[in-house]
C-alpha cells in the first residue's frame, strides 16, 4: 500500500505542476510599469476603446492600490525586426517593470504581398523574439508573450493565412516555453471565440473591422485575455473541474496499474456517487 501511495502521489504531483506551469499567469506588484510593445493593433489599443484603455480601466477601478501605470508602445506596421530596432528606445524612455509583447500579423501578413514580400521568415521570427525578450530582461523587466491572432474570421481554419498564422503562433509557445515566459495565447481565444460565435462565416464584423483590426468587443476579448496572463481573472470553474477530474482518473490508473485484482476481494463494495454538477 505504501509504494500506491507514493505512485499516487507522484502521479498527482506531476500534474499539478504542469496544469501550474501550462497557465502561469504573471504576479504583479505594486507600482508595476507595464509596457505594451507591438503593432498598429497595439497602437490602437492606446485609444478611447482600446484594449490598453480597458486594462487601464480595470486597474484603476478593480485594483487602485497596485497604482500601476500602463504604456502603449506601438506602431503601425512594424513586425518583430521592428520591435527589435526599437526595444532599448522604449526601455531607456518607459523603464517598464514588465512588457507585453503582441507581435506577429505583420510578419506573416507582409509576407504574402506578392509585389514587395516583406514578411518574416519563421527563423527570423523566432530569433528576432528571443532578441527582444533578452534586451527587455537584460533591462530587469519580466516579459508575457503573446501569440498573433487573426487575418479573417472564418472559423474553422477557413481563412487563407490561418496555416502560417498558427505556425508563427507556435513559434511564440515554444518560445515562451522555452525561456520560461507566461504565455498570452490570443490565438487560441480568438480562433475559440469565433467557432461559437460566428455561426454566419462572416469574414469580418465580429471581432475586427478589416479581418485584422479590432473593434470594441474585439478589444474587450483581447483586454480579458491579457489580464488573465497578468492574473487578474480567476481560472473558470469548468476548467477547475476538468483538471481535478483528470486527477482522478490519474489516481485510477495509478491504482489499477500497481495493484493486483486479488488485493480487492477483502474491499467492501460501495457505491460512489459523483455529484451531477461535474462535467
Amino acid at each position: 500500500m505504501t509504494s500506491i501511495r507514493i505512485l499516487t502521489a507522484t502521479f498527482v504531483t506531476a500534474a499539478l505542476v504542469g496544469a501550474v506551469q501550462a497557465q502561469a499567469p504573471i504576479q504583479l506588484k505594486q507600482d508595476e510599469r507595464i509596457v505594451f510593445l507591438g503593432d498598429s493593433i497595439t497602437a490602437a489599443g492606446n485609444l478611447p476603446n482600446g484594449y490598453i484603455n480597458v486594462i487601464r480601466k480595470h486597474f484603476d477601478e478593480k485594483a487602485p492600490q497596485l497604482k500601476i501605470d500602463c504604456f502603449g508602445a506601438g506602431v503601425p506596421g512594424n513586425k518583430v525586426s521592428g520591435l527589435q530596432a526599437r526595444v532599448d528606445h522604449v526601455l531607456s524612455s518607459k523603464k517598464p517593470s514588465l512588457v507585453v509583447i503582441f507581435v506577429g500579423i505583420n510578419d506573416v501578413w507582409l509576407g504574402q504581398n506578392e509585389i514587395f514580400v516583406t514578411g518574416t521568415t519563421p527563423e527570423l521570427f523566432e530569433s528576432g523574439l528571443k532578441d527582444v525578450i533578452g534586451k527587455c530582461e537584460r533591462a530587469g523587466a519580466r516579459v508575457v508573450l503573446c501569440t498573433p491572432t487573426v487575418i479573417g474570421e472564418l472559423p474553422g481554419g477557413g481563412n487563407k493565412l490561418d496555416p502560417q498564422l498558427d505556425a508563427y503562433a507556435n513559434i511564440s509557445r515554444n518560445v515562451a516555453k522555452e525561456m520560461k515566459l507566461t504565455l498570452c495565447d490570443l490565438r487560441k481565444t480568438f480562433v475559440d471565440y469565433l467557432a461559437t460565435n460566428n455561426g454566419t462565416n462572416a469574414t469580418r464584423g465580429i471581432l475586427t473591422i478589416d479581418h485584422v483590426h479590432l473593434n470594441p468587443t474585439g478589444n474587450r476579448l483581447v483586454a480579458e485575455t491579457m489580464l488573465k496572463s497578468l492574473g487578474q481573472y480567476a481560472v473558470h470553474g469548468k476548467t477547475l473541474r476538468h483538471v481535478l477530474f483528470s486527477f482522478f482518473r490519474l489516481l485510477i490508473s495509478a491504482c489499477s496499474f500497481t495493484m493486483p485484482l486479488w488485493t480487492l476481494s477483502g474491499i467492501p463494495k460501495r457505491r460512489i456517487r459523483i455529484p451531477p454538477n461535474i462535467a
